[in-house]
């Protein structure tokens, strides 16, 4: 389990403003791409609604005129029914497909923009949202929002035009009952009103209770081995169900939400259904009024036909809040993670010079500094070890070399350029780091030693081969296109620590950082690793994290840290000889392996 447990509770600073229309208006980037395909996709929808009164309209002359009177062609009967279902299954069929494009091009832009937001967002948004949460956003939050919102709008537009159509064609045959049909309006937008709030704030609490569901499987999973351990097994599934137990029950309130719409329509509509039968029946015992049963039926058809559209309109507050949620959540991770800070100076190649200036770090302001007026300078091409133990503020130093933690007081400088000053990209491109958590990608094992370039193969094969790893890559199925699957589990330790080795050597950076490289092997895997390490460090400006005598026995210069300061430094027989830190800590062989203070790094 990691140390620092980021906090599940998704982002808060982009609030939803109260009204659907300003909502809506935050996705037209991604979904307004395309007008002439959601011209089309409306266009479509407006056909297949204008064939919806022709339905109840063909009846009126059949029954009048064809049953009555006998005066209706035959032929014709089964011709304009056949192509009116002909015309609106195509109108149906176009507008489905266009809407799937429209649907599918927001969605991929949206989360295209997402996932490039994530990788360059600064490393405080990885402490506020865990793993899980971040991932659900990204990868399903937008596709099922994205689903469901514009099937619902081009819902909405379908049922829209519908009614419009046929209160049109109502109102034609007899405007005084297709007033009373109108009476049902009010309540019926009151009522879709107030469970559509209802709707959006069960929808968001769902959200969250989501994410602390998910992130109580991620923990788990990273401490499998903790959990068994200490026998935690019981109490982790309690914590699970417990969990699982509020989200059943907002799903439930939710679905009680949702499902009031349609008995509630349905009542509404029964009752306007009556007042229209009577009154027609009263209509109809009116000399003179021209009442005919065909129109009659044709009138009671295009009612009941309102009920479906109505219906659905009823139900429609619920994607529209659900995939409205979901995506602004999307939104609000855009809003909440800003990218690195970064500045403008960039070379090629460094020359290797770094230099703390009274640097301290303080991760909590009521605790003791994990770095406290840090001076210290590293010339081009110097070996410098870090040793202290656990807690002295190793790992601290080294990660805010790449900024994955900026100094709450002081400057480093690189070639005397302050880190702020540097082009984010160009000066990771000068620092390469292999550490004791060595983190793989599930790619080819080529793919894993050039990551962020393309992969040069006899670049690659010349750097497993000073990485004493090319011997092992040949027995592999496909070589150095191997797969290497979850952070390359069917590696060994050691063949992990050299393939972080080879990847380093593909860099070649002027900036080597070892964080206990060694820390977790053998000794026969230790002899190979290091004897790659030799082969890395040449040339380079090298600063080793020290767990083993081993792997600072070739160092130029030590540097004693305890509790966030240093305390000595020189070479290493000097410090020895002088009896002090350096020389108690090699006596003792408290070399201790210290946990990172900061965010892992990428090996």
């Amino acid at each position: 389990m990691s140390e620092a447990q980021p906090d599940p509770t998704p982002p808060t600073g982009f609030a939803p403003q109260p009204g659907i229309a300003q909502r809506l208006l935050r996705l037209k980037p991604y979904f307004w791409r395309q007008r002439s395909v959601w011209a089309l996709a409306i266009g479509a929808t407006l056909v297949a609604a204008l064939t919806e009164p022709l339905i109840p309209a063909l009846f009126q002359p059949l029954l009048d005129n064809g049953f009555a009177q006998n005066s209706l062609p035959l032929w014709s009967i089964p011709l304009v029914v056949i192509g009116l279902f002909g015309l609106r299954g195509l109108a149906h069929f176009v507008a489905q497909y266009a809407l799937a494009r429209v649907t599918n091009d927001g969605m991929e832009k949206l989360r295209s923009d997402l996932f490039g937001k994530l990788v360059r967002a600064d490393l405080s948004l990885f402490s506020r949202q865990s793993a899980s949460a971040l991932s659900n956003t990204v990868v399903y939050e937008v596709q099922i929002g994205a689903s469901q919102l514009v099937s619902a709008l081009i819902g909405l537009t379908r049922d829209g035009f519908t009614l419009l159509a046929l209160i049109g064609y109502l109102m034609w045959l007899n405007w005084q009952l297709t007033l009373v049909v109108f009476t049902v309006a009010p309540g019926l937008s009151w009522i879709m009103k107030v469970l559509s709030r209802r709707l959006y704030g069960l929808t968001k609490e769902s959200q969250k209770a989501t994410d602390d569901l998910a992130y109580v499987v991620e923990e788990n999973v990273l401490a499998h081995r903790m959990v068994r351990l200490h026998g935690a097994q019981a109490q982790q599934i309690g914590r699970f169900n417990a969990l699982g137990q509020r989200l059943r029950r907002l799903a439930l309130k939710s679905t009680a939400a949702s499902a009031a719409m349609t008995p509630l329509t349905q009542i509404m509509a029964a009752v306007a259904l009556s007042l229209v039968l009577v009154i027609a029946l009263v209509q109809s015992r009116e000399p003179g009024s021209g009442a005919t049963v065909g129109g009659f039926v044709a009138f009671i058809t295009a009612m009941l036909m309102l009920i479906a559209p109505i219906k659905r309109l009823a139900d429609v507050a619920n994607p529209i809040t659900r995939g409205l949620a979901a995506l602004e959540r999307g939104l609000a991770l855009m809003h909440d993670a800003p990218e690195e800070s970064q500045g403008e100076h960039r070379v090629q190649r460094a020359k290797g010079a770094l230099e703390w200036q009274d640097v301290s770090m303080q991760f909590n302001p009521d605790g003791e500094p994990a770095l406290a007026q840090i001076h210290l300078s590293v010339r081009p091409g110097e070996t410098v070890a870090l040793v202290g133990t656990s807690g002295a503020g190793k790992t601290t130093l080294i990660q805010l070399l790449p900024r994955f933690l900026n100094p709450s007081s002081g400057q480093i400088l690189l070639d005397g350029v302050p880190l702020p000053q540097w082009q984010l990209a160009s000066l990771r491109q000068q620092l390469a780091m292999v550490s004791q958590d060595v983190v793989m990608l599930n790619d080819s094992l080529a793919v894993n030693v050039s990551l962020g370039d393309t992969p040069d193969r006899a670049k690659v094969q010349q750097c497993l081969q000073a990485a004493n790893l090319w011997a092992h890559v040949q027995t592999l199925p496909q070589g150095m296109d191997t797969l290497l699957g979850h952070n390359a589990n069917q590696l060994s330790g050691g063949q992990r620590q050299r393939l972080a080795i080879a990847r380093a050597l593909y860099k070649d950076a002027p900036i080597l950082i070892l964080d206990e490289a060694t820390s977790a092997l053998d000794n026969e895997s230790e002899r190979l690793v290091q004897d790659a390490l030799q082969k890395l460090m040449q040339g380079r400006t090298t600063l080793i994290v020290a767990h083993r005598l081993s792997t600072i026995e070739h160092a130029d210069r030590v540097i004693v840290m305890e509790r966030g300061r240093i305390v000595e430094q020189g070479a290493p027989a000097e410090l020895l000889a002088q009896g002090g830190a350096y020389a108690r800590l090699h006596h003792r062989g408290e070399w201790a392996s210290e946990a990172p203070d900061g965010p892992s790094s990428l090996s």
